[in-house]
């Protein structure tokens, strides 16, 4: 793969991205912090595809915005994993995403366990920016611990 500079624009700032093409459809993406990201087709080898990171957009939004309220109930030690899964469709579009997280609330009784997961919807639907940014194009099932929300 041939090294691409991102070319620099007067611009820049907090939230910016961009991509710099580094072959045949694969780019590279960074942020203005320098981090980057491989994007390409599904057959290019170590990329994602721009779907799977508006689906890892949306599955990072859901458990950063849930994660204090999560530790301050099971401790800063949990672990959870957010899946968010779809496919586009018939008008290459993606219309429906379910999102999944998956954490372990064995520990809690059934009202805590609910009260848990009523506070994760909320802290989700008010602090998710990406899910409130696709909110009206993209119907967004949830999940969480099992539990359809």
């Amino acid at each position: 793969m041939t090294e691409h500079a991102h070319q620099v624009s007067d611009r820049i700032g907090p939230g910016s991205v961009s991509v710099s093409r580094t072959g045949e459809r694969t780019f590279e993406g960074m942020n203005e912090r320098g981090s980057t990201v491989r994007i390409g087709p599904a057959e290019a080898e170590g990329h994602f595809t721009p779907g799977e990171l508006l689906k890892l957009a949306l599955a990072g939004c859901a458990g950063m915005s849930a994660d204090r309220v999560v530790a301050r109930r099971l401790g800063d030690d949990f672990a959870m994993t957010v899946w968010a899964h779809g496919t586009s469709d018939h008008e290459n579009r993606y219309s429906h995403v379910d999102e999944e997280l998956l954490l372990d609330l064995s520990a809690l009784d059934e009202p805590e366990r609910s009260k848990l997961i009523d506070l994760m919807v909320k802290a989700i639907d008010r602090s998710c920016t990406v899910a409130r940014s696709v909110h009206g194009s993209i119907e967004l099932e949830t999940t969480i611990d099992g539990t359809p929300v």
